[in-house]
């Protein structure tokens, strides 16, 4: 058994006992790893209440290998992102950030993806106002598809290959992978010119200024895309959370009401069928 000392971010934070939490830590040289924090929830603890969610610190714990539970033995905070539980918007985007990473993370180190939630984090946890802390939850999902390789293709029919124009309305294929022309996807819900160039954009990690001009249309790409590619039959916790949030944000400068009868749900399920 080794004594590890790594940088950390706090993923998820439930109790264990009447005293004691466990913890699901993504970790700079570690990975992925599951933690039990002994005494945390006692009034006294040395833990001082800062293994909260979306935490960063540098975790000490006693890491021994083929277990799936170690024991946490020390914790120094380095930011706590408390001012993401007081939005509901960038609550909920910075945990469905969370959950990305818990669900497609492993054991194994991948530095890149670290510093990719750290930096998302960070854009949401400044966010001014639901616009922007929505645009920027939307950024930093996208760019975390992307890094574990899984971005849409949004400039081509991923049927038959073609560009295409800028002006040119399109079908979102979720489970093949990206748009497709209307040519080789004649029936579906159609995805405006304006929302296509949002969606590369927010592809590249850009933040719109003054959010995304039909929140509920990128949320339900979003929906589509994660329950299509990267959900493993096991729907995402927090993606509902998220989607509610969606319907509290109004469309951002430029942009328009988002298509007639789009709620928040009825948006994410238009979104799922897209495909």
């Amino acid at each position: 058994m080794a004594l590890a000392t790594t940088r950390a971010l706090v993923l998820q934070s439930f109790p264990y006992s009447e005293t004691s939490k466990v913890l699901r830590l993504y970790t700079l040289e570690h990975g992925l790893r599951s933690v039990m924090a002994k005494g945390a929830l006692r009034p006294k603890s040395r833990y001082g209440g800062v293994l909260e969610p979306f935490t960063e610190g540098t975790a000490t714990f006693y890491l021994k290998e083929g277990r799936d539970l170690h024991t946490l033995s020390g914790f120094d905070l380095v930011r706590s992102r408390q001012g993401l539980g007081r939005s509901l918007v960038g609550f909920a985007g910075a945990s469905l950030l969370a959950e990305i990473v818990m669900r497609t993370g492993t054991e194994e180190p991948h530095p890149a993806l670290y510093e990719t939630l750290v930096q998302a984090w960070d854009v949401v946890a400044a966010a001014e106002g639901p616009a922007r802390a929505l645009a920027a939850s939307l950024a930093g999902a996208w760019s975390l598809v992307v890094l574990l390789g899984f971005e849409p293709q949004a400039g081509a029919c991923v049927v038959c290959g073609r560009e295409v124009e800028d002006d040119e309305p399109v079908r979102f294929d979720a489970h093949a992978g990206g748009v497709a022309c209307t040519l080789c996807r004649p029936a579906g819900r159609v995805l405006d010119p304006v929302s296509r160039a949002e969606l590369r954009r927010l592809l590249l990690g850009e933040v719109p200024e003054g959010g995304v001009a039909r929140p509920r249309t990128q949320g339900a790409l979003l929906r589509a895309f994660l329950e299509a590619q990267l959900s493993q039959e096991r729907p995402f916790r927090s993606l509902e959370l998220f989607l509610e949030s969606v319907a509290t944000v109004p469309p951002g400068r430029g942009g328009g009401e988002d298509g007639a009868g789009d709620d928040a749900r009825g948006g994410a399920d238009a979104g799922a069928g897209l495909a």
